[in-house]
């Protein structure tokens, strides 16, 4: 696939699915624009591919994410494909556990984001007469999670809200689509198991074996698997598809269990 030409911003774009969406869209030849809390990986992700622009912010505070958005409409001149990836685990216990600031920051970071950034930048994809919105929900979306009642509550939201997005935005040819991660190999994936552990008392194994043997491939899933999946959905062969859940997952059979 060629994005030459078109303009791509990635949100929690320096690490984890992000990066591999990234560097995806890169390798396509699109001009990329990242952005990231982390101060740190930011510039290592900077110096490590200094043609990607790297803004460093908060997805979930308003004025930031508008100062982000406006300067990547300045840089390009528009955008073509907002690829909205920022995500938080949030706590791990049970629902009659969860204080309300931490459900609180958990919507704030999954879902506020990803409604701030479409709110930015919907009006120029308007203005141009096209646009690709992908939102990156989960698995967890559309099963429900034990123990992790706000990240599941706030990945069902994602997928309303881009089904919503596809049938206010299609008359302005703007496709929107969610993919749905199944278990990602990697960092993150680790230190939720490790919760995992701790809460139930299960032994960390178990807990891994549990998610590996939840999916019909038993096993899990490369961020490179979403960074593919990504392309496609912002590319022409994908012109006629937009409010669907692409799940990329192995085919959960039987999650949280």
């Amino acid at each position: 696939m060629n994005f030459d030409g078109q303009s791509v911003l990635i949100t929690a774009g320096v690490s984890g699915i992000g990066r591999a969406i990234a560097l995806g869209f890169y390798n396509a030849g699109a001009s990329v624009h990242v952005m990231d809390i982390d101060k740190t990986t930011g510039q290592q992700f900077a110096e490590a591919v200094p043609e990607i622009m790297v803004s460093i912010g908060d997805a979930s505070n308003e004025s930031q994410t508008q100062c982000i958005a406006e300067q990547h409409i300045y840089t390009y001149g528009g955008i073509d494909v907002l690829v909205n990836c920022v995500g938080i685990a949030g706590p791990t216990s049970p629902v009659q556990d969860v204080s309300l600031d931490d459900w609180h920051r958990c919507m704030a970071v999954n879902l506020d984001s990803t409604f701030l950034y479409c709110r930015a930048l919907i009006p120029n994809m308007r203005s141009a007469g096209r646009g690709s919105i992908i939102n990156i929900s989960s698995t967890a979306g559309w099963h429900g999670y034990p123990l992790r009642s706000p990240y599941a509550a706030s990945k069902w939201a994602v997928i309303g809200l881009t089904k919503t997005l596809a049938m206010e935005l299609g008359p302005y040819g703007i496709r929107a689509n969610v993919i749905c991660p199944g278990s990602i190999n990697g960092d993150r994936m680790d230190r939720v198991i490790h919760a995992e552990s701790e809460q139930s008392g299960r032994s960390q194994q178990d807990v891994r074996n549990k998610y590996t043997n939840s999916c019909s491939l038993r096993t899990f899933i490369d961020a490179e698997d979403i960074s593919r999946m990504a392309l496609f959905l912002a590319s022409s062969d994908a012109s006629r598809i937009t409010g669907q859940i692409m799940n990329v997952d192995g085919h959960i059979e039987n999650f949280g269990s």
